[in-house]
C-alpha cells in the first residue's frame, strides 16, 4: 500500500502489482498460516487498490537479510506498481505548486509502515512488548498492526472531478517534514492539526521527542493535497464524500524553504534529506 500510494502521487492509477518477500531462510515460507495470512493480505491490498498481483519472487538469501534477536527470521518486503495515468492531463508534477496554495491533511489510519523500528526498540523496553496496553483498550501491538490506509478511491474522485490539484504528497518517510518537498523557496506553515493516533502519542509518553515524532510518523496525516485557496473547500467536501477525514492543515508561503509546525511551538523542520 505504501508503494500504491506514492504512485497515485502522480496521478497515475495502480493496475498491477509485483511483490518479492525475501527471507534470510527458507524454512520462513515452511509456515502455513503465516503464507496463507501474507498471500491474502497482499490479494486484499490489491482488491482495495484495483490492481493485479501479476507476479512475484520469494527467494531466501542467507547471506543479505539477518535478523536481529529477539526476532530469528523476518523477512524483507518490497514490490513494484504500475499505474498508468490517463488521460495525460491528469498528470501531477508538483510544477504548478504555488504560493497561497492551501494545504489539506487526509487523516491516516496509523502508523503507515514508518517508523517501525523505533516502535519496535521501543516496545522491546517494556515489560509487556507489544502487549502493553493503550490507552481505548488496544495493545501496542493491535495499533502497530492496523493496516495502512489506501487512499486511491480519494485521487481518484478528485481527479474524476476536475479539481485544480497542485502537488500530491504521500506521508512517509520524513513525516511532517516532508512538507516541504519542492526545491523552490517556499515556507509551508502547519496551522492545524487532527487528532493523533494512540501509537504516537504511546511513543510520546515514552519519551520520544517531539521532534522525532514528527519527523519519524505522519502523526496521523497520511497523504497531502496541495491546492489553490478556491479548491480547497471543494477538497473537503469530496474527500467527505469520497469517505476520507480531512482538514485544511496549513498554507504556502513565500520564505526559506523549511516547515513551521505551528501545533508544537511553532517548531522549525528542515526540509527532507538536510
Amino acid at each position: 500500500m505504501m508503494a500504491v500510494n506514492d504512485c497515485i502521487a502522480q496521478g497515475a492509477m495502480p493496475v498491477a502489482y509485483v511483490d518479492e518477500v525475501a527471507a534470510g531462510d527458507s524454512e520462513w515460507f515452511q509456515d502455513v498460516k503465516r503464507a496463507q495470512d501474507l498471500a491474502q493480505g497482499f490479494y486484499e491490498a490489491c482488491k482495495m487498490s484495483g490492481m493485479a498481483l501479476v507476479a512475484g519472487e520469494s527467494p531466501a538469501l542467507k547471506y543479505l537479510v539477518r535478523a536481529q534477536e529477539p526476532v530469528k527470521s523476518a523477512p524483507s518486503l518490497s514490490g513494484c506498481v504500475t499505474g498508468i495515468i490517463a488521460p495525460l492531463s491528469n498528470l501531477i508534477d508538483g510544477s504548478k505548486l504555488a504560493t497561497g496554495d492551501r494545504i489539506i491533511g487526509i487523516t491516516s489510519s496509523g502508523l503507515h509502515a514508518n517508523g517501525v523500528s523505533l516502535v519496535i526498540k521501543r516496545a522491546m523496553d517494556l515489560p509487556d512488548k507489544f502487549l502493553a496496553k493503550l490507552p481505548g483498550g488496544n495493545t501496542l501491538g493491535d495499533e502497530a498492526l492496523i493496516p495502512t490506509r489506501c487512499y486511491v478511491g480519494l485521487v481518484e474522485t478528485l481527479l474524476n472531478h476536475g479539481v485544480d490539484i497542485h502537488a500530491l504528497l504521500p506521508g512517509t518517510g520524513s513525516g511532517v517534514a516532508k512538507v516541504a518537498f519542492d526545491h523552490r523557496p517556499h515556507t509551508y506553515r502547519i496551522h492545524s492539526w487532527p487528532e493523533v493516533p494512540p501509537l504516537f502519542r504511546f511513543m510520546w509518553e515514552l519519551g520520544v521527542s517531539d521532534k522525532d515524532c514528527i519527523t519519524t510518523f505522519n502523526w496521523g496525516v497520511g497523504y497531502y493535497v496541495f491546492v489553490p485557496v478556491n479548491e480547497a473547500d471543494r477538497v473537503l467536501a469530496i474527500a467527505k464524500t469520497a469517505g476520507y477525514e480531512a482538514l485544511e492543515v496549513g498554507c504556502v508561503e513565500d520564505g526559506e524553504r523549511k516547515t513551521v509546525f505551528g501545533p508544537i511551538n511553532d517548531m522549525v523542520l528542515e526540509p527532507p534529506g538536510e
